[in-house]
């Protein structure tokens, strides 16, 4: 496997680092803290913010940078502090906007605020699976329902979500998929079909590249379970899809470890991390 020392591993969470219950277990936790302080280079790329992978990784004690919002962001998880950003330029994040819009989607838009991430939504024209999602973010500092357009698209954008039926959201996937860099997949909790629309320049592939620089590491081992980790598996040194992976992620994997529920990542960094 090469120089362990400079070596990056980074890992998906739901579905790959995470439990069903969506928490790391008390295992994965003890694993990832111990080998973080003997100098394993670690971290996590996840769609999830900053905020919401804080409260499903709380065990995690140790000190790394993390990807977050699928590669918008590298953050220090111990401080907050932003080690790298992948925004989109205003005249592409207003155009998007409109564009959904006009299209009969209503999406919920993330964007930096006077320093502060934002998700902003017109509350009176989401879809149904949009108001439900919402509904579990109850009490997020980030949650800001609006009612104008020009409120939507206030701010630094950086994240584009839309909840709704295949057929309205396929065609924008279309679209966009060349341009920027898109998510078009049923989400594994609720089955609701997802559009997530970032920056070219924000992707799990391009941010573990990014952190591979700022860590002087010379080598990637990614591990995950779908198909947003596809494009790190093609840029990784050694890749590893769990067991609950889909085939995609599998046919792409240097190998297959065990579940997300029976501890494969951490089992497989105590093995090969020594």
């Amino acid at each position: 496997m090469g120089d362990k020392m400079n070596t990056l591993y980074i890992s998906d969470l739901d579905g790959t680092l995470l439990h069903s219950d969506q928490k790391t277990s008390d295992f994965t936790n003890k694993a990832i803290n111990k080998l973080v302080s003997k100098g394993m280079r670690f971290s996590y790329a996840t769609a999830r913010s900053f905020s919401t992978a804080h409260k499903v990784t709380d065990g995690l004690t140790a000190r790394f940078p993390v990807i977050v919002y699928n590669g918008v962001f590298i953050r220090d998880n111990a401080t907050g502090k932003y080690l790298a950003k992948n925004l989109f330029d205003k005249h592409s994040a207003v155009q998007i906007a409109s564009e959904l819009i006009h299209g009969g989607v209503q999406p919920i838009v993330y964007s930096l605020i006077e320093g502060s991430e934002k998700f902003s939504y017109i509350k009176e024209k989401i879809s149904r699976a949009e108001a439900e999602f919402i509904s579990t973010r109850k009490g997020d500092y980030r949650d800001r329902p609006i009612h104008t357009y020009e409120q939507l698209i206030k701010g630094d954008i950086f994240y584009f979500t839309c909840i709704d039926e295949p057929k309205k959201l396929e065609p924008f996937y279309e679209k966009y998929k060349d341009t920027f860099s898109c998510y078009y997949q049923s989400d594994i909790y609720s089955g609701e079909q997802w559009l997530e629309i970032m920056p070219k320049s924000a992707s799990k592939a391009n941010a573990a590249k990014q952190l591979a620089g700022l860590l002087n590491c010379d080598r990637i081992v990614a591990f995950g379970d779908g198909v947003n980790d596809a494009a790190l598996f093609d840029i990784a040194d050694e890749s590893y899809a769990v067991s609950n992976a889909v085939d995609i992620i599998k046919q792409r994997a240097t190998g297959i470890l065990g579940a997300n529920d029976d501890d494969g990542v951490a089992k497989f960094l105590l093995e090969h991390f020594k």
